[in-house]
C-alpha cells in the first residue's frame, strides 16, 4: 500500500484489502500452487483444467494476486510461482495452505461478517451467528475440526523454530507441554535435545493425532501423551512447563485457572514458558493487534500486553522474569514461582 497517496485513496485501498485474503483462500482451496511445484510456469487454461475452474475467472484471480507478488505472470496468461506463492504448496515444510483453508472456513467468515456485534457487546460474534461457541461447533463438525487442527499444526511449526532459536532448553530433564495439540512443538524440542523427555497434555480426542506425529518424528520413546482438561488439572513431574499459542484463547478467569493449575505442580525451581503474542503499546504495528480481533470475533480470550500479563500471572502466584521477542510474531514469556 502506497504511503504517498491522499488519505481517501489510501482508505479506499484498505477497504478492499480483504479481497487479497479471499483470493488467497480460493487458490489454496484449488491447490493452484501444487500444480506449479515443478517450477515450470503454466498457462491459465491448463491450470483451470487441473483445478476444475473457469479459465477467465482464474486468470482474473491470479492477475490480482500477481500484483501483490503472489504468483507472477511471466508472459500473457502464463503464471509461475513466487516465494510467497510457494508457501501455498502443500508439500513444503513451511506450507501455509492449511492455514489459508482455515481462514476461509464459511462459519468463521460468517462470524467476521457480524463483527459489529462483538464491538458493540463485547461478546463473540461466532456465538451470535451460530448459537454455540467456537469450540462446541468444532466438536460437532469433524470436517471443520480437521481443517482447524491442520492449521494449528502449521502455526505451531511456524512458531516452533523461532522459539527454539531464541530460548535455550539445555538442562531441562522433563518438559510438559500443556495444550500441546498434535505434538509438533514436543517433536521439535525432543529432536533438538536428545537427553530430554516430555509429556504432551491435551484433550483426549487430540491425543491419537499427537501420538502419530511423535511416532513419525521418531521421538515417541521419549514422549508420553496424556488426555485431560487443563482447566481442571495438569500432570505433575515436569521441571519445565510450556503453554504455546493457547493462553490468548481464554478469558482472564480461565487463564488464571490454567496458570494456577500449572503453579500447583510446578517445582520450586521449575520454570513456565508461555509462547504468545505480546503487542507493544501505542501505535507501533504488531500482528498481535489484529490477531486480537480474531479472538474478539470467535472466542472470549484476547491478546495481552505486558501490562495485562503481569497481574494475570501474579493472580496465579507466578512471577514473570523475562519477555523475549522472537523472529515470529510471538514472544517467549518466562515465569517462575512467586
Amino acid at each position: 500500500m502506497s504511503q504517498d497517496v491522499p488519505p481517501a485513496v489510501r482508505m479506499y485501498e484498505m477497504l478492499y484489502g480483504s479481497l487479497t485474503s479471499h483470493l488467497l483462500v480460493v487458490v489454496a482451496e484449488l491447490g493452484v500452487a501444487d500444480h506449479l511445484r515443478e517450477g515450470e510456469p503454466k498457462h491459465v487454461d491448463e491450470l483451470a483444467k487441473l483445478t476444475d475452474s473457469h479459465p477467465r475467472s482464474l486468470y482474473r484471480a491470479l492477475r490480482a494476486l500477481a500484483s501483490v507478488e503472489v504468483f507472477t505472470e511471466v508472459e500473457d496468461h502464463v503464471f509461475g510461482l513466487t516465494p510467497l506463492a510457494a508457501t501455498l504448496r502443500s508439500d513444503t515444510e513451511a506450507s501455509m495452505r492449511d492455514l489459508a483453508r482455515y481462514v476461509g472456513l464459511a462459519p468463521r467468515q460468517q462470524a467476521f461478517g457480524a463483527l459489529l456485534h462483538s464491538v458493540r457487546t463485547g461478546q463473540p460474534a461466532f456465538n451470535h451467528v451460530h448459537g454455540t461457541s467456537w469450540w462446541e461447533y468444532l466438536t460437532s463438525h469433524g470436517e471443520l475440526a480437521s481443517v482447524f487442527n491442520a492449521a494449528m499444526g502449521t502455526m505451531s511449526q511456524l512458531v516452533n523454530g523461532a522459539t527454539l532459536d531464541s530460548y535455550d532448553l539445555s538442562g531441562v530433564r522433563r518438559l510438559v507441554d500443556v495444550g500441546g495439540g498434535k505434538g509438533h512443538l514436543v517433536a521439535s524440542i525432543l529432536k533438538r535435545y536428545p537427553e530430554m523427555t516430555a509429556v504432551l497434555y491435551d484433550l483426549p480426542r487430540v491425543v491419537p493425532a499427537a501420538e502419530e506425529v511423535l511416532r513419525e518424528a521418531g521421538v515417541a520413546d521419549r514422549a508420553r501423551c496424556v488426555g485431560g482438561d487443563f482447566l481442571e488439572w495438569v500432570p505433575e513431574g515436569g521441571d519445565l512447563y510450556v503453554v504455546s499459542w493457547t493462553l490468548h484463547d481464554w478469558d482472564d478467569k480461565d487463564s488464571v485457572a490454567l496458570l494456577s493449575n500449572i503453579r500447583r505442580v510446578l517445582p520450586a525451581d521449575g520454570t513456565l514458558i508461555v509462547i504468545d503474542e505480546v503487542p507493544p503499546p501505542g501505535d507501533a504495528p504488531h500482528f498481535g493487534k489484529f490477531e486480537d480481533i480474531v479472538m474478539l470475533a470467535l472466542l472470549t480470550g484476547h491478546i495481552r500486553t505486558e501490562a495485562e500479563l503481569v497481574p494475570l500471572f501474579e493472580a496465579a502466584d507466578l512471577r514473570i522474569t523475562e519477555i523475549r521477542a522472537t523472529s515470529s510474531p510471538t514472544s517467549v514469556i518466562v515465569a517462575v514461582p512467586a
